[in-house]
């Protein structure tokens, strides 16, 4: 019988003491270190020790690690890792620029590790759900996608703005819903708060196989939404990622007797229907399919890890948004 993964995790603040407790719970995967300089606020540590670095963290012997530090150090932690040989499953985004994105692609991959992004959207429930009606043909063409993902501003956030943590969700999620990259986008910007990055965005984008997006991202809202709609020509589905509830508006047929408008094909309400769908938690989702890369388990593109260079080429896109807003001026992505 194979021994269990030793795992660590490195980075103990909202999002870690939520790895934490699911690495204690995975089949196969022992969690033996974390590390974190600033300590441990939410106790996430339990009995083990908690060491102060990534450094210690790889002395302890590791197969795998967590990265969950602010992004600005994902790079740093990161390349320390690969250097060891240790798989990475580093929080979203892969990095807080792009260059440093491709430093950590680069290292990962030329040492034939797994390096995993946590854009966690990707496993939740509903949109796994999604992604399969529309792979399946339910929707018929797909015209557009459209997220909000709204709320107050998270006093754990400082080093990025909303574009590259909330908005890489969105980016991710449409491009793997559609199975298509990002070619285009216009997007603004606002900053409200008083803080250094942006706290608002609107934009419009377009995918290669023709799918028009929209995305309105903030922390400037007491409303918490998280809702993604993808509208095609036999209706929409609705996905809210906070419930994990999926719902579908049919096209209903309305027929005219009136021969100057007979001729025009128009949208008419139909049945409204919302799916059971069963509801495992989404990190416990993304930690088996990073144990079970690590394994070379055979998993299918729909529920497989986000890869490094999949995260950054969400990256990208992100810094797309931002030079579109700052240069008040469409952006065309480059083929990655």
């Amino acid at each position: 019988m194979a021994a269990n993964l030793r795992a660590g995790l490195i980075g103990l603040g909202m999002m870690g003491r939520n790895h934490a407790r699911v690495l204690r719970e995975l089949d196969g995967v022992d969690l033996i270190a974390v590390a974190d300089a600033v300590g441990d606020p939410h106790g996430a540590a339990g009995a083990l020790p908690v060491l102060r670095n990534v450094e210690e963290l790889i002395a302890a012997g590791l197969d795998l690690a967590v990265v969950a530090v602010p992004t600005g150090l994902h790079e740093e932690v990161g390349l320390a890792l690969a250097e060891a040989g240790v798989h990475a499953l580093v929080e979203k985004p892969i990095a807080h620029s792009v260059a440093a994105g491709e430093r950590l692609v680069d290292a990962f991959e030329s040492r034939g590790l797994v390096g995993a992004v946590g854009h966690i959207e990707r496993f939740n429930p509903a949109l796994q759900s999604l992604r399969a009606r529309i792979e399946a043909g339910e929707l018929g063409q797909v015209y557009q996608i459209a997220t909000r993902r709204q709320g107050p501003f998270p006093a754990r956030i400082a080093d990025v703005g909303v574009v590259k943590d909330l908005g890489t969700h969105d980016i991710d999620l449409t491009a793997w819903l559609a199975q298509s990259p990002f070619v285009s986008v216009s997007a603004r910007t606002t900053t409200q708060s008083g803080r250094p990055h942006e706290d608002m965005v609107a934009a419009v984008g377009s995918l290669e196989n023709g799918i028009m997006t929209s995305h309105l991202v903030n922390w400037l809202s007491p409303m918490k939404e998280r809702v993604t709609v993808v509208t095609g020509e036999r209706g929409a589905f609705v996905a809210d990622t906070l419930t994990a509830d999926l719902t579908f508006h049919e096209n209903g047929s309305t027929v005219t007797e009136w021969d100057a408008v007979a001729a025009f094909r128009g949208v008419a309400e139909g049945n409204v229907t919302r799916f059971a769908i069963p509801k495992p938690e989404p990190l416990r989702l993304e930690h088996e399919a990073f144990r079970d890369a690590i394994l070379g388990g055979g998993r299918d593109a729909a529920t497989s890890i986000v890869t490094m260079r999949e995260g950054l080429n969400t990256l990208r896109m992100a810094e797309a948004m931002i030079a579109s807003a700052d240069s008040q001026q469409t952006v065309v992505l480059q083929p990655a």
